[in-house]
């Protein structure tokens, strides 16, 4: 089971949704040795950023030839803007060109950008356009299915959209002001999906494998996109795409897999920040993921109080010893 978005094959039809501060070049990594999605995106990269210059911005554009396909997501509320920044994605390697109109986030919908264009189709149009004709490598679009509830308004954007060149739609069938709030209505998805001809990714609420496989039955979507129930955890993710894939779906990691990998997880994001800039040390890469470690071992008893200790550590050397105590505790509690 497979789907084509231009020339790139999508295969199997699980998509790792690009999420900010998640999936960075070290979790991407780990994604894709583990559960094998048939494509991935970065985090949403700022396209005003990316016009002044900003570093921290760009490293997100950096593409491993062992991700592909990987596609790179823009946001921005400016069509020549949107262009620049796709051009110099595909520059950078990227396979496809996403254009984010679903994020709801107050920081990113003031400036015109993310879910706020859904209330401008007139702008959010010609930017989908102004991407189309900036770049050769497919351009495609998450939405949300509207801003308020009293206007499903992705079906009337989808269609421009596809008018204008996009090769894939991504629904999060949730409205913008509901953030995540609820629970997403997958009947739009069925509704867009007789809307318009490319393929048709749902998205919201894949929490298992079970919800995959109901989605793209009562949908009819070409494929699924999974986002939070994939953070810090790959395995869920593999139990996924096994589902889609129509292959058994496999155990649960043991404590000690899920300590490792944690542990790689933290070794590759510090390798790859301090190899954009040296001068910043562990620390900073180590809090930008202090919140993610403790949820790969979320659920083992004790791991609620290991937390407390690991959000407020500042070196690798003592989030490894606590976790490899944490792992020692809980083997002779398995034993006694």
């Amino acid at each position: 089971m497979h789907f084509n978005v231009g020339a790139i094959k999508v295969d199997p039809p699980v998509l790792l949704a690009p999420m900010e501060d998640v999936t960075n070049a070290a979790f991407r990594g780990i994604a894709k040795r583990i559960a094998k999605p048939g494509l991935m995106f970065t985090e949403f990269v700022s396209a005003m950023a990316i016009r002044h210059g900003a570093k921290k911005t760009l490293k997100k554009m950096a593409v491993a030839e062992s991700e592909r396909p990987l596609g790179i997501q823009i946001f921005g509320g400016e069509p020549d803007v949107m262009a620049e920044t796709a051009r110099l994605c595909e520059e950078m390697g990227a396979d496809l060109v996403d254009i984010n109109m679903g994020c709801w986030v107050p920081k990113v919908c003031k400036t015109g950008s993310g879910a706020a264009l859904l209330k401008d189709p007139e702008t959010a149009a010609k930017i989908v356009k102004a991407v189309v004709d900036a770049v050769s490598v497919p351009v495609t679009v998450k939405v949300r299915a509207g801003w308020t509830y009293d206007l499903f308004a992705a079906p009337g954007l989808a269609k421009r959209f596809q008018d204008a060149g996009a090769k894939m739609l991504t629904l999060h069938a949730r409205f913008a002001k509901q953030g995540f709030e609820g629970t997403a209505d997958w009947t739009l998805i069925e509704q867009l999906r007789e809307a318009v001809s490319v393929p048709l990714i749902g998205n919201g609420d894949i929490r298992a494998p079970e919800d995959a496989i109901r989605m793209m039955r009562e949908t009819g979507c070409d494929g699924v996109m999974v986002g939070r129930a994939a953070i810090s955890n790959p395995w869920r993710l593999r139990q996924i795409v096994n589902a889609v894939a129509g292959r058994t779906i496999g155990d649960e990691p043991a404590l000690r897999e899920r300590i490792e990998v944690a542990l790689e997880h933290l070794r590759k994001h510090i390798d790859f920040e301090m190899a954009h800039d040296p001068n910043r040390g562990e620390t900073p890469a180590i809090r930008s993921l202090r919140g993610q470690i403790p949820i790969y071992i979320k659920g083992v008893p004790g791991a609620a109080a290991l937390r407390g200790e690991i959000v407020r550590a500042e070196s690798y050397d003592e989030i490894e010893r606590r976790l490899l105590e944490f792992e020692t505790d809980a083997a002779r509690f398995a034993v006694s």
